[in-house]
């Protein structure tokens, strides 16, 4: 690490701590040249992760517009706050894990359905209705025929 004040590259570590939730290591350098102390910080760098949309465009991942979809999903339901929150970070973390730059919106999407199926029914229709892009009531009504079948 270069010193900022006389630019020489030997320095030692003096102390490092945690900071930020354990994300971040803040470390106080002294100079061996000038004998100054200054401070870093590490952390993780983060690839962010890319979309690949239905229509072939590429956009980057958002956990505010999964987040918003699920609200808009279980709107007037019983299902908490927390729960769709803990759920959008297990998928993150999931994804995330893939080790994947690229991840297409399905994987995405029938996560959201498996978790939305399991949570509330009328949740995961209203969910399938635009993320299946029905076309009609006939396409309402054979996603609820799906689901009476498997109840």
């Amino acid at each position: 690490m270069k010193c900022p004040f006389c630019s020489e590259l030997d320095n030692k570590v003096i102390d490092s701590r945690l900071g930020k939730n354990g994300e971040v290591i803040r470390r106080r350098r002294e100079c061996m040249a000038c004998g100054r102390r200054f401070t870093t910080y590490e952390h993780v760098e983060e690839i962010p992760l890319t979309i690949i949309k239905k229509d072939g465009r590429r956009e980057v991942f958002s956990r505010e517009k999964i987040l918003s979809g699920m609200k808009k999903a279980c709107e007037k339901r019983n299902i908490s706050i927390h729960v769709i929150e803990a759920f959008v970070d297990d998928l993150e973390r999931d994804l995330k894990e893939l080790g994947e730059k690229e991840i297409p919106s399905r994987t995405i999407g029938e996560k959201i359905m498996a978790k939305l199926h399991s949570l509330d029914d009328v949740a995961y229709v209203r969910f399938a209705s635009v993320y299946r892009e029905f076309k009609d009531v006939n396409d309402f009504f054979d996603e609820l025929k799906i689901l009476l079948n498997h109840k």
